[in-house]
């Protein structure tokens, strides 16, 4: 596929393609180099060059000058994976472009034309594997005849270097098998598995292998049988091994109980720590709750020393304004992976742990979850395309900047034009902590309206609900104060972190301001860094929000005449729904927790629009995701 990408696109000089099977150390990387009358991509691979042909297409898009190149690329992780969480039904859970590209019901004998220019999407910037279908998922997808779809997409995927992986329902067994239980130490469970996965690679011979949801929001999983984590995974591990597939079991659990969600992941794994096969691989979301605008790195990474671990993203914007709010998610996905973990000293950090670098592991492995729908634009709105490029580039090279990626999204998307790129750029960079600002500043998490998780709803509760699903478990406001003690003196949760972290979050003096109401019970006139009382600070960082957002629009406007008019439009317009959600956030907030403050929202402020009880009333119309 090299040559046929370099003969697609490329204007330049001639272009030497070699295979050298010697270069084991390249992996599936490549060499870039000037002979002096053309260039040569070098690898050991054929996806080797495919990658190489790819960035020598990017270097020409971005305008660089090719002569005397000389660049050595090898990726950080060995799997570089997208998980979609696609039913078999069409729609995508917490997917705001559209409906799903896969159409299960037309697959194998019709295929779209969308499904080869995906895989060429995620080939040119080095994902290298998808899991096809839903975390919660359905055991259909296991049936001969929708393994042969998987099969169909396989097929086109090979290409371009994509594996295929499914997500599985663990009880699977029970529900389609007609094994009597779904036991992990049931040999007829392992049986059947055994026989399941031989028909798989009897039908996809480079099949990946399988990602687990299991005992975690109702899901199956081997605790349902007094059975362990790993005692699910291994039995999993087993069936796969013979044919070199991986399980990913995901860390993310969490029960009903009086203990503190956050600490969940942590007390359930780290006890199965060196009790997994090593086929297996534990995928822990960055933080410890669920995909939130900023948290704290998930305490696991580090923890599990005989365990191998993977991060998992989130690219979709469940809990950051869907496909209408602008969020380059670069600077997030680097807050967590250059986070130092101290767990192995100074320098730990989590790409580090996660790379192979620290932790030697068979497999090393990132994932994120994919944005992609069946929308013209794939992602829902233009500039959540940067966040599938930039998880890609970043699972290439984690040490790549967010400024770095950004200009060649925008070099690449738009143009290559200085002044353009340098006020695209500026949007891009400030967006982030713009949504954060306006949504749940100083460590707020949770606070978003029941299910859908779109809009602001602090005063959020369900009659009979459980209490982890409710945003006053979170935020904890009342006449005192408002955060979330997680000290020593309360749930304790900084106890899961290394030293000097736990010493740092736990003091109230040097916990750093962006996580403070994580992990403190605040009083409304604490003094904060600034001088501001806690509660002043708080309407300060809401009100930041809507003026941050208010310059991404006259900034975007600014473009007018140098952007395509239809994307133009398309971004204009998404910026007015954030501009107005932006409001709607600061007012539901502010003026919720003044209720509990019972201080003055600074007058030097924009006074609110809205009133709070008109707030509560508000319900929205939005498709049900779950």
């Amino acid at each position: 596929m090299a040559k046929a990408e370099l003969d697609d696109y490329w204007r330049g000089p001639a272009v030497e393609l070699v295979i050298d099977k010697k270069k084991r150390e390249y992996g599936e990387g490549y060499q870039i180099k000037w002979t002096g009358s053309g260039l040569q991509i070098l690898a050991q691979q054929d996806r080797g060059l495919l990658y190489g042909a790819y960035h020598l297409l990017r270097l020409q898009g971005e305008g660089k000058d090719l002569r005397g190149v000389d660049l050595t690329e090898i990726p950080a992780y060995d799997i570089r994976i997208l998980n979609h969480w696609d039913n078999l039904d069409g729609t995508i859970e917490r997917g705001y472009a559209g409906r799903s590209l896969w159409k299960w019901l037309e697959l194998p004998t019709q295929i779209s034309p969308r499904y080869a220019a995906y895989a060429r999407a995620n080939a040119s910037i080095g994902i290298n594997a998808v899991v096809l279908n839903n975390v919660n998922a359905s055991p259909d997808i296991l049936r001969p005849d929708y393994l042969l779809k998987v099969k169909a997409l396989a097929d086109i995927f090979r290409p371009y270097g994509i594996q295929v992986y499914l997500s599985i329902n663990f009880s699977s067994p029970k529900i389609i098998g007609g094994v009597k239980d779904s036991d992990p130490l049931n040999p007829d469970v392992s049986t059947w598995w055994k026989n399941k996965v031989k028909e798989i690679y009897r039908t996809i011979p480079d099949f990946g292998g399988f990602l687990v949801k299991a005992n975690s929001e109702g899901q199956p999983g081997p605790q349902d049988y007094g059975r362990t984590h790993a005692d699910g995974a291994n039995m999993l591990a087993d069936a796969l091994k013979p044919y070199d597939g991986l399980v990913m079991w995901r860390a993310f659990v969490y029960n009903p109980t009086t203990e503190d969600r956050a600490k969940q992941a942590y007390q359930e794994f780290v006890p199965l720590d060196g009790k997994f096969s090593e086929n297996v691989i534990i995928q822990i979301k960055n933080g410890p709750i669920d995909f939130q605008p900023r948290e704290p790195f998930n305490p696991l990474f580090g923890a599990l020393r005989k365990s191998s671990e993977m991060v998992e993203f989130q690219i979709t914007q469940e809990y950051l304004g869907f496909s209408n709010h602008l969020v380059y998610l670069a600077p997030l996905f680097k807050e967590t992976l250059d986070s130092d973990t101290y767990s192995d000293g100074k320098g730990s950090t989590i790409a580090k742990l996660t790379d192979g670098t620290l932790r030697p592991a068979k497999k090393t492995a990132i994932s994120a979850v994919a944005n992609i729908g069946e929308d013209t634009n794939w992602t829902g709105h233009h500039f959540a395309q940067a966040n599938w490029y930039a998880f890609g580039r970043l699972a290439w090279d984690h040490q790549l900047s967010s400024e770095q990626i950004a200009e060649e999204w925008i070099s690449l998307t738009f143009s290559r034009e200085e002044q353009l790129v340098h006020a695209v750029k500026e949007i891009m960079m400030t967006s982030r902590e713009a949504v954060v600002n306006y949504m749940m500043p100083l460590g707020l998490h949770h606070i978003f309206a029941f299910d859908h998780h779109y809009g602001p709803e602090p005063w959020g509760d369900r009659k009979g609900g459980r209490a982890d699903w409710m945003p006053w478990y979170y935020h904890n406001a009342d006449t005192v104060g408002m955060g979330f003690d997680r000290t020593a003196s309360g749930s304790d949760a900084v106890s899961q972190y290394f030293p000097p972290l736990d010493e740092i979050y736990g003091d109230i003096t040097s916990c750093p301001d962006s996580l403070l109401l994580w992990f403190h019970h605040v009083s409304w006139t604490h003094r904060m860094k600034s001088g501001r009382t806690m509660w002043e600070e708080l309407c300060y960082r809401y009100d930041a929000g809507v003026q941050q957002v208010r310059e991404l629009q006259k900034a975007w406007d600014r473009l007018e005449h140098q952007v395509d008019s239809q994307r133009f439009a398309a971004v204009q317009s998404k910026l007015k729904i954030q501009a107005k959600d932006a409001v709607w956030w600061k007012d539901a907030c502010l003026l919720y927790f003044k209720t509990f403050a019972r201080q003055p929202i600074p007058y030097d402020i924009e006074r609110p629009v809205h009133e709070l009880e008109d707030l509560k009333k508000i319900k929205l119309n939005l498709i049900h995701h779950n």
